[in-house]
């Protein structure tokens, strides 16, 4: 079953930010923000009461580099970052930030370089791109045994749930017409 705490929009459109601070979400990510509005953007939506990922490497105007991950760490404050970088992930774990692995699924070889990065990194959990291969996200799960998101081309309610029934925690999504779904209730 899926409901709203399964989903966690994306932020990707800054006009969908008031939309989101007055939502049941409890957790959001920002993707594509621009720095120098990163910081009144992640103070409003905890203000709201939420809780915020920010992609780290889709900061406009920020190098996604361990100082990177530094400045959002003790400047920003969110409760997490997500990356496809080692260094960013293992900076914002030092400062006891949550940790997102974000995984593309290109091909086995990928999908191997992968797993041996999750060990290093030790991640909260991982984010799989696409969202798409529910055969996939129950493999990862099942060799990570941490929250598995699954994101990108996620386009309907039945993939969603598709996803959730592979064994996905969460599905993120900056579709807005999937922010609020939900199977049975």
């Amino acid at each position: 079953m899926i409901t709203v705490s399964n989903v966690l929009p994306a932020i990707r459109d800054m006009k969908d930010i008031d939309t989101i601070a007055r939502s049941d979400h409890g957790l959001v990510v920002l993707l594509n923000t621009h720095i120098g509005q990163l910081r009144s953007i992640v103070n409003m939506l905890q203000d709201h009461g939420k809780k915020v990922l920010v992609h780290a490497d889709l900061v406009q105007g920020l190098k996604n580099d361990e100082y990177a991950a530094q400045f959002l760490c003790r400047d920003i404050h969110p409760e997490g970052l997500i990356s496809t970088r080692k260094n960013v992930l293992l900076t914002a774990k030092k400062y006891q930030l949550i940790t997102v692995q974000r995984i593309f699924l290109l091909d086995s070889l990928a999908l191997k370089s992968s797993y041996q990065m999750m060990k290093t990194i030790q991640p909260d959990s991982i984010e799989v791109l696409p969202g798409v291969i529910p055969h996939i996200i129950r493999e990862i799960y099942m060799e990570a045994k941490i929250p598995v998101f699954a994101g990108g081309l996620i386009r309907t309610k039945e993939e969603a749930c598709a996803a959730i029934a592979a064994g996905a925690a969460a599905v993120t999504t900056s579709k807005k017409e999937l922010w609020n779904i939900s199977t049975g209730k």
